[in-house]
């Protein structure tokens, strides 16, 4: 699974990355109007103390922090300033494909000899990225910690439709790309028991008559 870096404010850092590869997303059709109202949200410093000991704190429950962190730098470092009240699926998206430039995936173009192939014979130049599984995992984490840390789940900017539909763009280009399926398995239900054929319906002679 591809790692998810963390951020600090460092001249090498996210915010000189974002200007770089000029990450900022400009076009006004990519922006959401649901993320203009404010939720109440308060970021988590990354000194923070949790409601559970670091002894105790499960590893999801430490990555989601991680995550939950790094992504509130990434707002800090974001050209002009983002508040989180401020913040809307577009802006969850810019993070998103700010991410790619960190993926260790292989997604191979469509022009490219191994396009399609679960494992490919030689490398190639083709562009690494964030692997989809990484990338859906990220998202529930900062879904859920967004309104752990107040925010109102009509609000919830990690549950956008925009974001929805990314990551099923991004599932389904790198499962072509890669030759592999995404699709969960169905689980084969247990065969049920052989039923029994009835007995056979014995002939009642009706009331009154006498045997012979």
């Amino acid at each position: 699974m591809d790692s998810i870096p963390d951020m600090d404010d460092s001249p090498n850092s996210a915010e000189h990355k974002i200007q770089n590869h000029n990450l900022i997303m400009t076009t006004a059709g990519m922006m959401m109007n649901s993320g203009a109202a404010s939720s109440g949200v308060t970021l988590a410093a990354s000194g923070s103390s949790s409601s559970s000991s670091p002894g105790s704190s499960s590893r999801y429950e430490n990555q989601k922090r991680r995550d939950w962190n790094t992504f509130g730098q990434y707002l800090k470092n974001h050209r002009p300033p983002l508040s989180l009240s401020r913040c809307s699926g577009a802006h969850v998206l810019e993070f998103l494909r700010y991410l790619d430039q960190f993926g260790k995936t292989k997604v191979h173009t469509p022009i490219c000899p191994f396009y399609g192939h679960p494992n490919p014979p030689a490398p190639c130049p083709c562009p690494l990225r964030q692997a989809w599984g990484s990338l859906d995992a990220l998202i529930g984490r900062l879904r859920a910690a967004f309104e752990e840390n107040g925010g109102k789940p009509e609000a919830n900017p990690f549950g956008a439709r925009a974001v929805r539909l990314y990551l099923r763009e991004v599932r389904d280009l790198q499962s072509k790309a890669r030759g592999i399926s995404y699709e969960k398995k169905k689980r084969k239900r247990p065969p049920l028991p052989p039923q029994l054929p009835p007995p056979p319906h014995q002939h009642q002679p009706p009331p009154g008559a006498s045997c012979q």
